[in-house]
């Protein structure tokens, strides 16, 4: 309530001193140059590709299992999608599989940290700087996650996040973010946030009405204090599920990359009984969640694109085998136990 009311009575609510304070602070964080807040994380992955110029005579790389977000922002600027298959056990973007579809075409590769887990960006970002391309990090399920101990978010040349209220670190409403360490990026992005304008009715270039809000921002400044706790009390919950589930049936635990970190958003498995299994947690009071059931390349939003069924069988393969099991800030560790129970006495 003091946050809201202090916002409250300056009675200046877009772009102002809350958000310049939240932008030095995630910047700060982050270990980057520069953060540029915006309305959400689709607008923030699509203002960082417009801001590289990508547009229709250009390919982007990216997963095919990723959220559909990912993709919609490469549609927002009539480049051509060009999905990758992820490695089956740690579900992000397979650095193997990428030299294959690179062509004089491809501008970018856009690897999503899934889950929470850090791509192999030691391997992404040498690929991408022996054929000269642009790297563009999806951040929105990672924050605070690191590879090789540099933060993801601070790898690519401009990087997107979201802070949706379900995420790692969470507005109480849509909000995202960009970051980077390249002061021009940087500065265009502010410009295509903001109508393509600099000041006001005084317009460079045709932008968006993308900002991150007063409100929100300093509520995410507030929170931004206590996600290094929030993530070391996930880490604990999902080593309580390591624990636990070893070597229960046919369940496949979260596998994590060599020099990898995860910072569990979720906390997904592999069964071939998904479905009953998620029944039967149902009917134990435990509910569950699937992220995601349908791949983006069998949407009806890319229908036109023309993939059939099999076109990405290792995308296909987990939105038939994932399960999120619950996993928060503020679960007990008997809220765990007798998760793991429930699911010990299915197989039983």
């Amino acid at each position: 309530m003091e946050t809201f009311e202090r916002v409250y009575q300056k009675k200046w609510y877009i772009l102002g001193n809350e958000l310049d304070a939240f932008e030095k602070k995630y910047a700060e964080y982050n270990e980057v140059a520069h953060c540029i807040g915006v309305a959400n994380g689709l607008d923030a992955l699509t203002i960082s590709l417009k801001t590289l110029n990508i547009g229709p005579d250009d390919e982007v790389i990216v997963p095919s299992n990723t959220f559909i977000a990912s993709w919609l922002a490469i549609s927002n600027t009539g480049a051509k999608i060009v999905p990758v298959e992820p490695d089956i056990n740690t579900y992000n973007l397979d650095p193997q599989k990428l030299w294959n579809s690179i062509t004089n075409k491809t501008k970018a590769i856009m690897p999503v940290h899934l889950y929470g887990q850090a791509c192999e960006m030691d391997a992404i970002m040498e690929i991408a700087k022996k054929n000269k391309l642009y790297v563009i990090e999806d951040n929105a399920q990672a924050h605070g996650c690191t590879y090789q101990g540099q933060l993801t978010g601070s790898f690519g040349d401009i990087n997107a996040t979201s802070f949706y209220p379900t995420k790692n670190l969470g507005a109480l409403g849509d909000a995202g973010a960009i970051t980077t360490n390249n002061p021009i990026l940087a500065e265009k992005a502010r410009l295509l946030r903001n109508y393509g304008s600099e000041s006001k009715y005084n317009n460079q270039v045709i932008g968006l009405n993308s900002r991150l809000d007063e409100l929100q921002a300093a509520f995410l400044a507030v929170k931004l204090n206590h996600i290094a706790t929030w993530t070391i009390e996930r880490k604990a919950l999902a080593n309580i599920y390591h624990e636990q589930l070893k070597n229960i049936g046919d369940m496949r635990l979260p596998d994590i990359a060599p020099r990898a970190d995860h910072v569990y958003h979720l906390f997904v498995i592999r069964t071939e009984q998904r479905d009953k299994l998620q029944q039967h947690l149902y009917n134990n009071g435990i509910d569950t969640a699937i992220h995601y059931p349908i791949p983006p390349h069998l949407q009806n939003a890319y229908k036109h694109l023309g993939y059939k069924k099999g076109a990405f069988p290792i995308a296909e393969k987990l939105a038939n085998t994932i399960l999120s099991l619950p996993l928060y800030p503020g679960m007990k560790n008997s809220d765990i136990l007798y998760i793991c129970d429930r699911i010990k006495k299915f197989y039983a």
